[in-house]
């Protein structure tokens, strides 16, 4: 099932002056509405962050994308930000949010700001307003500070980066 678009990006400029970025249009759907381009899109994009530009071999596909739904932030017909949001009790007792990324040359831009808003959003739109549990990368701790997640003390090692559970609560 596709939930409601959140916000949505002006359609033509009227204008021949150069045209600003537009707002991102940003989908949420299950794994099932997913298309096969999207999904592709989707599948390319987490492998060119967290595999190549982290120089991370790892299993990427881990079997949770069916659990999961899938937020997508487009812009000017491009796949810029991405995350999985997840009921409480498939990662984390809680529910949670992850393989959050924006595209490289997105970056800078505050466009993973509005990601992070719109994933909290979309756990609240889907399963009602409660605590969210997150695994940060280390290096990411103040970025998500900037969105109500704590450090909860629980740091550990994933593929070979440090990563810290961080809690948002209700």
């Amino acid at each position: 099932m596709t939930f409601k678009l959140w916000s949505v990006g002006s359609l033509k400029s009227k204008s021949l002056k150069p045209r600003k970025p537009r707002t991102p249009v940003w989908r949420l759907m299950s794994f099932e509405d997913l298309r096969v381009g999207e999904l592709y899109e989707v599948l390319r994009l987490r492998s060119e962050v967290f595999v190549v530009e982290q120089q991370c071999p790892y299993q990427d596909i881990d079997g949770a994308d069916r659990e999961a739904m899938h937020l997508l932030g487009v812009q000017d017909q491009e796949l810029k930000a991405y995350a999985r949001c997840f009921a409480a009790g498939v990662k984390f007792p809680e529910a949670s949010i992850g393989r959050v990324l924006t595209r490289q040359s997105a970056r800078g831009t505050g466009l993973g700001h509005v990601l992070m808003e719109q994933a909290v959003a979309a756990i609240y739109q889907v399963w009602g307003p409660q605590a969210i549990r997150i695994g940060a990368q280390a290096h990411l701790v103040g970025f998500y500070a900037q969105h109500g997640f704590a450090d909860a003390g629980k740091p550990y090692m994933e593929d070979g980066i440090p990563h810290l559970e961080m809690l948002r609560e209700a």
